[in-house]
């Protein structure tokens, strides 16, 4: 169900001769490196989901990639928010720090094209472990159609798609991160600039439905 979201998500925005990036950076002016696209990110105040897209690596065929994050007053059984308050796309001054969840590469032509796992310095926020950071994973819904209501169902989408991914890369960047800490002691391996990126998988989501669908097949 995941994957037809995210297919149809794609559909709707090709007939009206747009993209995943073209979307978010509509309206935006000149694309900048290292800016986030859209300015002061995308925020929902119920879930505390929270993404934004940027570009400043060399990755072939990655035109940029979109952030995910949960920030952690989700977790703390905050009901709802106030009727109107869905209208506040940014933070509160009050919010606590977001927990980056994973990166999802994008190609020039607006689809994904892998994931990618961070050091904390990448993002900064709230550093959690792999087995905190997996539990926050099904929160991430941006339930509001600002800057883009297909963008935000299809994040949401891919996140539940992929999942396995995700969770393997996080399970293997706290590997590698550890591992890491105890070759270089002198340093604070979550802060060290030589670690950057920990694990990128290739996804193709058209490939993936159809896998899905033909596993059902089976018992069907």
């Amino acid at each position: 169900m995941a994957g037809v979201e995210a297919l149809e998500c794609r559909r709707v925005l090709e007939r009206g001769g747009i993209n995943l990036v073209s979307e978010v950076l509509h309206g935006q002016g000149e694309f900048i490196e290292y800016e986030h696209y859209p300015k002061d990110d995308v925020f929902d105040p119920d879930s505390r989901a929270q993404y934004y897209y940027h570009a400043h690596r060399g990755i072939r065929g990655e035109h940029g990639h979109f952030h995910t994050f949960i920030r952690q007053s989700s977790l703390t059984g905050r009901g709802p928010s106030p009727s109107g308050e869905i209208a506040r796309i940014r933070p509160s001054k009050g919010e606590s720090e977001a927990t980056h969840l994973i990166a999802i590469s994008m190609d020039a032509y607006g689809w994904p094209i892998g994931l990618f796992a961070t050091n904390h310095w990448v993002t900064g926020g709230k550093w959690q472990s792999a087995q905190h950071t997996i539990a926050s994973l099904a929160r991430f819904r941006i339930d509001h159609a600002f800057p883009s209501w297909p963008v935000n169902r299809w994040l949401g989408a891919v996140l539940v798609l992929f999942r396995p991914h995700v969770e393997a890369l996080l399970r293997h960047r706290d590997e590698v991160i550890g591992a890491w800490a105890a070759r270089h002691r002198a340093h604070d391996p979550l802060e060290d600039r030589a670690l950057e990126i920990t694990g990128f998988v290739s996804i193709d989501v058209e490939k993936t439905v159809h896998a899905v669908r033909e596993y059902l097949t089976i018992f069907d």
